[in-house]
């Protein structure tokens, strides 16, 4: 069985449906990107696989678990962590402080020392600025501030919302070389981004949604190779 399995999942936001119905697997150790316009659906699939907002009908299954009704704070205690589209740091407080909050359902502190050292040989920034409220960081560093927050929860699934949103390129080669070493480090990745181009050459396979419905999915290679993905979300 897949590491994580979505089938036929429903979400309303009052009276109007935006999840009609999608079918999505991961398998373990993969990275796979779900594209699309804005609107699609591609965060609100993330936010009910956290627990963030609660689907009308289908099934969630997480390792063999069924997540549709289980609270979020139990799904990260299950392995499962999301850095959120637009960051959403703690401003006030520092650097380390959002990385310690990250960490909430890691009762071993010598686990969370070791998680921390990782991190910080990933984000060398996030070291150099451990002192330093996140609300003064640059938008690169908050996002790495964002992805390291969710690391420290240990997930063996990491979400990831639109990363290199509002990023200048060479800061987006950087944090896609960084999701690329989480992953061969064992955390499987699931990624919604906008930069489809880079998000194919990351990722083992995909998935495009069109107005909350599953219209193609492929191996990325492929998917990089359609001519439909290529029209419409590649630039041709």
């Amino acid at each position: 069985m897949a590491l994580l399995s979505l089938t036929g999942l429903k979400v309303c936001y009052g009276s109007v449906e935006v999840l009609h119905g999608i079918d999505l697997f991961v398998e373990e150790g993969e990275i796979v990107t779900i594209l699309g316009a804005n609107g699609a659906g591609k965060s609100t699939t993330l936010l009910s696989i956290s627990g963030l907002v609660r689907p009308a009908a289908g099934s969630i299954f997480f390792n063999d678990k069924d997540l549709l009704r289980m609270p979020a704070h139990e799904i990260v205690s299950l392995g499962i962590a999301q850095s959120p589209e637009g960051r959403r740091v703690f401003g006030t407080m520092t650097v380390l402080e959002n990385l310690n909050l990250g960490a909430f359902s890691i009762l071993d502190k010598s686990r969370a020392a070791k998680t921390l050292e990782w991190i910080f040989e990933l984000f060398p920034r996030l070291q150099e600025r451990r002192n330093q409220l996140a609300g003064t960081l640059s938008g690169g560093e908050q996002q790495m501030l964002a992805i390291g927050r969710a690391l420290m929860a240990e997930p063996r699934l990491l979400l990831l919302d639109e990363p290199s949103l509002g990023l200048a390129p060479l800061l987006v080669r950087s944090i896609f070389e960084t999701v690329r070493a989480i992953n061969e480090r064992g955390v499987t990745v699931l990624l919604v981004e906008q930069n489809a181009r880079a998000a194919l050459r990351l990722a083992t396979r995909g998935y495009v949604l069109e107005t909350g419905r599953v219209v193609m999915s492929d191996s990325a290679e492929r998917l990089l190779a359609d001519p439909v993905v290529r029209e419409a979300y590649l630039g041709g």
